[in-house]
């Protein structure tokens, strides 16, 4: 890898919920590891606008997990954030078809963000509009996914980085 982190972008519609959360979580996740490649984390939606803040209902459901959204900005999914992204991570499978569709060639390094789930469905429901107990199911049902997607990243992405 030569130093260079591994990006790492994971795409939702509107990159206020469900992205930034994902995104927030997983980074969290891979911070905590004894010895973590280099890596970047990012967020991004297939249409977003740049520039708006988290839902107030994925901050408050962060918070009880000790994640800070308050920062985050969204971002639209670019070519050039796709190109220089090594791995990409969907909430359902549309996403993931509209990138297979506009950038064959991202191919290997793109999934389901609950892909590697060991159990329940492969696709994040957007809890846009809802109470903040569809935001904490949402969050508890992206938490569940991460021992089996650090499990790939580490056997896939970054396999001689695992201490």
């Amino acid at each position: 890898m030569s130093g260079q982190p591994t990006i790492i972008t994971v795409v939702c519609t509107a990159n206020i919920c469900r992205s930034p959360m994902a995104a927030g979580l997983l980074r969290h996740a891979l911070e905590g590891e004894v010895n973590p490649p280099p890596f970047s984390v990012e967020s991004a939606g297939v249409a977003a606008r740049d520039g708006d803040a988290a839902s107030k209902n994925s901050v408050l459901a962060m918070k009880k997990v000790g994640i800070d959204l308050k920062k985050h900005q969204s971002r639209m999914l670019t070519p050039e954030r796709i190109a220089r992204s090594t791995a990409i991570f969907c909430m359902t499978s549309d996403h993931k078809r509209m990138i297979e569709t506009l950038f064959p060639q991202k191919g290997p390094f793109l999934h389901l963000f609950r892909e590697f789930a060991d159990s329940g469905s492969p696709e994040v429901p957007d809890p846009y509009g809802g109470s903040i107990d569809e935001y904490i199911h949402c969050r508890d049902s992206l938490l569940d996914a991460i021992p089996g997607l650090l499990r790939y990243l580490y056997q896939e992405v970054f396999p001689s980085q695992k201490s």
